[in-house]
């Protein structure tokens, strides 16, 4: 079976406490919908929690009007790490989330007035849409885009995930891997130099190789036209030699920890990943149980060993209290879900602070 991405299912974020950074996503950036809190052992992922199996909590929030989700993710018997060296742009690894928005300047203006952290006024590197920078309380960086692509109406200005910038050590063999692996097929944006939208951000004013990557049009299934169209912009700067960003730190400490697609044709993928040499290093094999949520997952690195995660979701709950779920497992994966049935999942909206 050929392998479908449907897009970008959710950022992993390591945080210290899951129901603070909730609230704080819910809030701001309108991630709302709380479709799963769960807490057991991430037994799977020894490999990066130097070979202990910890107990976690993980939620899992989505905004409806359209994009990747957010994993929340939070060591229950450990203190997670922050890192010791101040990260800087370029550092290898996620370096910032990319999120939607269809009223950027009133986003910006609003978080002026709520007086959040904001880093840099609004910018353009093209002439079709403006973006800027802020920073979460834990100082997690996010970047709003201005997008047009809209899957439900809601309050939020603002909608989900739509991409990551990544630091890399060598452009053109992350490309490859990018282009290969997970179909950003159009090189979007590609320049040299000091960028001014990037001055106000750590480390911002060195010199970098920047590259955006997109999609070109493809066929999805499932939540693919609720996740919708993506982007990964790779940076690699020029004149420092930059640092592995969970260098000495394990995977779940604070940060973000994994950017995370949803695919269906796991074994298609699997095979695919293994000719290029980027086999996984973690990989659930025949499934999953997360609490109200089920399905299979696995794990890779991209050159620089940034973690990318493949979910192949098999069931979400709807209506769990009368045992409603959406299976997956049953359905034409090229079909997208109907409208009406993800829309059922405001049913899981959280209208105040946990």
């Amino acid at each position: 079976m050929d392998k479908i991405i449907n897009g970008i299912q959710q950022m992993g974020i390591g945080v210290v406490n899951a129901k603070d950074v909730f609230n704080w996503y819910r809030t701001f950036l309108g991630f709302d919908i709380l479709v799963f809190e769960d807490e057991a052992e991430a037994a799977l992922m020894t490999r990066y929690t130097d070979n202990i199996s910890y107990k976690r909590i993980a939620l899992l929030a989505l905004n409806l009007k359209g994009g990747g989700g957010l994993e929340i993710w939070q060591f229950k018997d450990r203190v997670p790490k922050i890192s010791k060296e101040k990260l800087l742009l370029g550092d290898l690894g996620i370096n910032i989330m990319k999120v939607r928005s269809t009223k950027i300047k009133e986003n910006h203006t609003i978080f002026q007035k709520l007086q959040l952290s904001i880093l840099g006024e609004l910018e353009s590197i093209d002439t079709l849409r403006s973006h800027f920078f802020c920073a979460d309380p834990w100082h997690n960086l996010v970047q709003l885009v201005e997008h047009e692509e809209q899957y439900t109406s809601t309050k939020s200005l603002s909608g989900g995930v739509m991409g990551a910038v990544i630091g890399v050590s060598n452009m053109a063999i992350s490309i490859k891997f990018y282009q290969q692996l997970l179909g950003y097929d159009i090189v979007y944006f590609d320049e040299k130099g000091v960028f001014k939208d990037f001055e106000n951000l750590p480390g911002g004013k060195n010199t970098f190789h920047r590259v955006i990557l997109r999609h070109s049009k493809r066929a999805v299934g499932g939540f693919g036209e609720l996740l919708g169209s993506s982007e990964i912009e790779l940076i690699q700067v020029l004149n420092r030699t930059p640092l592995k960003i969970y260098k000495d730190r394990l995977w779940g400490d604070v940060g973000y920890i994994h950017l995370c697609f949803d695919i269906h044709g796991m074994t298609a993928f699997k095979e695919e990943a293994a000719l290029h040499n980027f086999s996984f290093t973690v990989d659930s094999t025949d499934s999953f149980d997360m609490g109200d949520a089920a399905g299979q997952f696995g794990y890779l690195e991209d050159p620089d060993g940034t973690l990318i995660e493949m979910v192949e979701t098999h069931k979400v709950p709807i209506f769990k209290k009368w045992g409603i779920y959406i299976d997956l497992k049953k359905r034409n994966p090229t079909n997208p879900l109907p409208k009406w049935m993800i829309k059922a999942m405001k049913i899981h909206r959280v209208k105040k602070d946990l």
